[in-house]
């Protein structure tokens, strides 16, 4: 029991580092990087989301691999990309080499963010992976509360080319000699007893209607959580909120999804992750109703930010169980993948899509209201994948036949 858990010390670490350079330090240095290389702010973010994109597309294969190789190699390799990639960043001149830069680190980010650590995780615990993913994400949910604030110290004193260079050098001399530490899998890690009678492989998985459900699911939840990141302080100022009330009540987002983990791995630790996905989804269109309806009232702006954090902090725990859950351990990293893939496409779209219908449609409600419709959506596929597995395990045998 001493390896597995020390490999959830490990990845504790090295996600918060992972996600901080690569995702929460781009937020504090984009107005930075944009005046120095002289770019429009639609080319600085767009690099960003084009990273996103090419994460998606080589999510499938990269879950290929660790279920063929393991963590070891595969995470070491993603902190080398990363650290390459961000000091690359730090030296760029012109937006080609913006961009060249940005595409090493998509592929970087589905090597070492959540998807990879995972299935890092489901091959090194037999029966506690749950366990682990939801400890695991309870540290990591501190990622964005240690990188803001140091992102933004480091930038006023070093600046942004010398703040992503050290960032590359703390993935090469540190996140890239602790993935090495995780060790390689025992010989048996596939074996006949820890292998659910009913494991999947990803062709069997794709033929399933609960796979694609699921990933409609994650997507639409996926692509609001990614527009409001961006355009939730704005929305707030349009239903009549200051700037700073506007700032206060979104801090309550961060610590609520820690406080979203705490519970599930508190009181919910011995029900199904479709059970727990079930409030997960249920929740964000609850707190987009009270928001639509009361969005000038400060109470309505702290329970949608309170529910919002709930359901996204809860919602990362699902992602990482819920494949295994439903489609087995055995090729969990190629399903897990190619289920993660299309999210991080919605996510991409997410902030330049609520872009586009806010310059149509300025008012907060019919933007509020277009997000309930796609948060419903996301329930129902929800509802109907988790129904379609509940039918029995003997309709996904004949499937897997």
């Amino acid at each position: 029991m001493h390896r597995p858990w020390h490999t959830v010390g490990i990845l504790a670490f090295t996600q918060i580092t992972s996600w901080g350079s690569l995702y929460y330090a781009f937020s504090i240095l984009a107005p930075s990087i944009g005046h120095d290389l002289a770019l429009r702010e639609e080319l600085v973010y767009g690099a960003f989301s084009w990273s996103l994109l090419v994460a998606g597309l080589v999510a499938a294969p990269t879950g290929m691999i660790l279920d063929r190789f393991g963590g070891q190699w595969v995470m070491a390799i993603g902190s080398a990309l990363c650290g390459a990639g961000l000091i690359w960043l730090s030296h760029v001149t012109d937006v080609v080499s913006y961009y060249a830069a940005w595409t090493l680190l998509g592929v970087a980010m589905s090597l070492t963010l959540y998807e990879a650590a995972f299935a890092t995780i489901n091959r090194k615990f037999a029966l506690g992976s749950r366990q682990a993913i939801s400890t695991l994400t309870l540290f990591a949910g501190f990622a964005s509360t240690i990188f803001w604030p140091l992102t933004l110290k480091l930038s006023v004193m070093l600046g942004w080319r010398d703040t992503y260079f050290w960032f590359g050098m703390v993935q090469l001399l540190i996140c890239l000699p602790l993935h090495l530490m995780l060790g390689r899998d025992a010989p048996d890690a596939h074996g006949p007893h820890s292998v659910p009678e009913h494991s999947h492989t990803l062709a069997g998985a794709l033929r399933h209607p609960a796979f694609w459900k699921l990933a409609m699911a994650f997507s639409a939840n996926m692509f609001i959580f990614s527009a409001l990141s961006v355009h939730l302080i704005p929305l707030l100022k349009d239903f009549g909120h200051t700037v700073a009330m506007a700032v206060l009540m979104s801090t309550l987002i961060g610590p609520m999804q820690v406080v979203g983990r705490i519970c599930e791995k508190t009181f919910a630790k011995d029900a199904t992750p479709q059970t727990v996905g079930k409030f997960t989804f249920a929740a964000l269109p609850a707190a987009i109703v009270a928001l639509l309806i009361y969005g000038s009232q400060a109470w309505s702006v702290a329970l949608f930010c309170i529910l919002y954090g709930l359901s996204n902090g809860i919602l990362t725990i699902v992602r990482g169980t819920i494949p295994q859950a439903m489609f087995g351990r055995k090729n969990y990293g190629a399903i897990s993948g190619a289920m993660s893939g299309p999210s991080l496409l919605a996510k991409a779209a997410g902030p330049l899509v609520a872009a586009a219908i806010l310059r149509a449609y300025p008012s907060p409600g019919i933007f509020l209201f277009f997000l309930l419709c796609v948060s419903l959506i996301s329930l129902a596929f929800y509802l109907g994948a988790v129904k379609i597995r509940d039918k029995g395990t003997s309709q996904v045998s004949r499937m897997e036949q």
